[in-house]
């Protein structure tokens, strides 16, 4: 069945394809930080094994959030470690930093999804796609309060 939301099929499918590139990038920030969570060591460890485990818990709720948009925009939503891998920009952990290093490499996964929340804002506000604009409002909101909260957790 044809699907009329308001929005053309280009714009669903220049839309869909951001959020297929945020959903990888957010899937694989997942993984990091629950690779952080199960091998953080050192003085801070309570800290961070706790602060890792809100973080990607909060991230899975969210995938499943972007993949229901994807869905709901008519498009298939990536789900294999293959696909994921193509679309992301997240480097995968090394489960051997410190925990500084550790922290620093989430900061910078947690900027990077920002900003690819950011790069698909032109394809939404063209489609005057408010709810697609609203949950990625929501996750630069989270993503750049847990980019501030991790820095505050280091020394620099």
């Amino acid at each position: 069945m044809q699907i009329n939301i308001g929005m053309t099929d280009a714009q669903r499918k220049a839309i869909a394809d951001g959020l297929s590139k945020l959903l990888a990038d957010s899937y694989s920030l997942y993984i990091k930080t629950h690779n952080y969570h199960w091998n953080v060591t050192g003085p801070q460890f309570n800290a961070l094994h706790t602060m890792f485990e809100e973080q990607y818990t909060e991230l899975a709720t969210a995938i499943d959030e972007i993949a229901e948009r994807i869905r709901a925009l008519g498009h298939l939503a990536p789900g294999s470690y293959k696909e994921f891998s193509e679309l992301t920009s997240i480097k995968d952990g090394n489960k051997t930093l410190s925990a500084e290093e550790m922290v620093k490499d989430l900061i910078e996964g947690q900027e990077t999804v920002a900003r690819t929340c950011r790069s698909i804002f032109p394809d939404v506000d063209e489609a005057s796609d408010e709810p697609t604009a609203d949950l990625l409002t929501v996750r630069m909101q989270t993503h750049e309060k847990t980019a501030w909260m991790l820095r505050a957790m280091i020394s620099e």
